[in-house]
């Protein structure tokens, strides 16, 4: 006698065969309405009285004006660490007066680099990039740090468009 547990051929070409069935009746049930005169109705869309969403500029893109830093805590010729819109960031003034700003994030492996004097530094690797300009002058880096706008309102430095 047959173990009970094993299917037979006959019986996996009947459930076979029932599963086919099933398989159409789920499709059918994805078929437009169809009226008794034999039109078919499409369904409706919801419609509502509210406007069109309006696009909002990039959600992590800082605000102009946004303050970050005094420009009397920027060395000429340094730099320092700050924030701008709750990310990692450092500021340089190259020249009294102008001041530049790169994200705080190695472009080797991620880790957050420091400003130190004209340069800024990575603790995780050792890359270096220069402060005034954001460029790799030692890798492993090998592209340079992101620049983020920003400019001189008065004594402060905000965030630009």
């Amino acid at each position: 006698m047959t173990d009970p547990t094993e299917l037979t051929r006959r019986t996996m070409l009947t459930f076979g065969s029932l599963g086919a069935f099933g398989g159409a009746l789920v499709l059918a049930g994805c078929a437009a309405d169809v009226s008794p005169d034999g039109d078919s109705e499409a369904p409706t869309p919801d419609v509502t009285d509210d406007p069109p969403a309006e696009p909002s500029g990039a959600p992590d893109a800082p605000a102009v004006g946004d303050d970050i830093a005094a420009l009397a805590d920027v060395p000429v010729g340094g730099s320092i660490d700050a924030t701008i819109n709750g990310e990692a960031a450092l500021i340089s003034q190259p020249t009294a007066g102008q001041v530049v700003a790169f994200s705080a994030i190695c472009t080797h492996q991620q880790c957050v680099v420091a400003a130190a004097g004209t340069e800024f530094h990575c603790p995780c690797h050792g890359s270096m990039y220069d402060a005034a300009t954001g460029e790799v002058i030692q890798g492993p880096a090998l592209e340079p740090l992101s620049e983020i706008a920003v400019a001189v309102s008065g004594d402060r430095i905000v965030a630009a468009s």
